[in-house]
């Protein structure tokens, strides 16, 4: 029988769930969570799978209104609480977190329960005094160009005066000394700034510049870059990003960042290699919709089940999420994995995993036997 997760250190509960992918079977419920609490946005960004003026089938305004009632959330956190596992917790939304009129609230009881918080925000609709006091542990912020002009040009239909608004709010973050990641999506729009992002986190003091390449579909192709930048990317503005970040002590994701480019090479479509990575998330992570949809992951093609037919818990210990666990160990993996969101996470669950359990363990457990 396995120990209570609730009574483990963090490090004994990752062992646990090391043994439980050595098993092809989890031995805890997830150490993250990541919850939607709305669909609404204040931005369009232009690589947004949900709200770009690029869409061919825009979302309907309907679907935009729907948000998470506080309520609910209130519950689902009692719920994760009594797994015993969870770590740490991200709001974010398939819109802009901070728009939730009850966001501050929402923020306070994930804080209750002692787990590391991270909010996905473009900033902009932040009370950011309230937001910087709020004990929030980490904000992912939502960047995408260090000038004005290529900052609007990633948000159609916002100026300067959000930018410089931006700008402000992270410096009320830096005095209060609340961590602040940057994420830059890189598009053709955003791609010739990859050094000045490294010096624009530097003014800010941001705890890591991450660069990541969009993901695209159903419209947004349009915005990727071409053939051209990702040579001159590899070639030129990845190594003078990297020297750039060493002379300014600004640390980055820039090795996984290149890996992308590199993975992007036969095909711009593919951002991540991910079969010679693996799939880790079954055992660790879920994402919940604001309509109470649990996927496996972040990509919102794999549903595991919905919370309005059953509890969390018989989801995670049910047929179909395990079904899922054996597909992605058998590196059967889904149409969009090429693009992964959770990249970098499966990069960590994969080093670790083979010096826990040995080479031919990963083979089995990621399907590169």
């Amino acid at each position: 029988m396995s120990p209570d997760p609730a009574r483990l250190s963090t490090s004994d509960l990752r062992h646990e769930v090391l043994d439980g992918v050595a098993e092809g079977r989890p031995r805890t419920g997830p150490l993250d969570m990541h919850v939607d609490v709305t669909n609404t946005c204040n931005a369009a960004c232009i690589s947004c799978w949900d709200h770009s003026p690029l869409l061919d089938t825009p979302r309907p305004r309907s679907w935009k209104r729907h948000r998470i009632d506080r309520d609910r959330f209130l519950g689902l956190v009692d719920e994760l609480a009594a797994l015993g596992s969870v770590r740490s917790f991200v709001i974010s939304g398939m819109g802009e977190p901070l728009t939730h009129p009850d966001i501050y609230e929402l923020i306070a009881a994930v804080k209750a329960q002692g787990w590391r918080l991270t909010v996905i925000s473009n900033l902009i609709a932040a009370k950011i005094d309230r937001l910087a006091s709020s004990g929030v542990d980490r904000l992912l912020v939502g960047v995408h160009g260090a000038t004005p002009a290529t900052y609007s040009a990633f948000h159609p239909g916002w100026t300067e005066a959000e930018f410089f608004r931006l700008c402000s709010h992270l410096r009320v973050l830096r005095r209060a000394g609340v961590s602040a990641r940057h994420v830059h999506v890189i598009t053709r729009e955003t791609a010739p700034e990859v050094v000045q992002m490294v010096g624009f986190g530097r003014l800010f003091d941001a705890d890591r510049v991450n660069f990541k390449l969009a993901s695209l579909g159903e419209g947004t192709q349009a915005c990727g870059i071409d053939a051209t930048q990702r040579d001159w990317l590899l070639a030129e503005g990845i190594p003078a990003a990297r020297e750039a970040a060493a002379a300014q002590g600004v640390s980055t994701n820039l090795d996984l960042f290149e890996a992308q480019v590199r993975a992007a090479e036969s095909d711009l479509r593919t951002t991540t290699p991910m079969q010679e990575v693996g799939c880790f998330m079954g055992y660790v992570y879920t994402r919940i919709t604001v309509d109470l949809e649990v996927l496996y992951c972040c990509n919102t093609t794999v549903r595991v089940g919905s919370l309005h037919d059953g509890s969390f818990a018989a989801l995670w210990e049910g047929p179909a999420w395990q079904g899922l666990r054996d597909r992605a160990r058998a590196g059967r993996l889904w149409p969009g994995c090429e693009r992964c969101g959770k990249f970098e996470q499966n990069v960590k669950w994969s080093e670790r995993f083979a010096e826990h359990a040995g080479v031919q363990a990963w083979r089995a457990a990621t399907g590169n036997g």
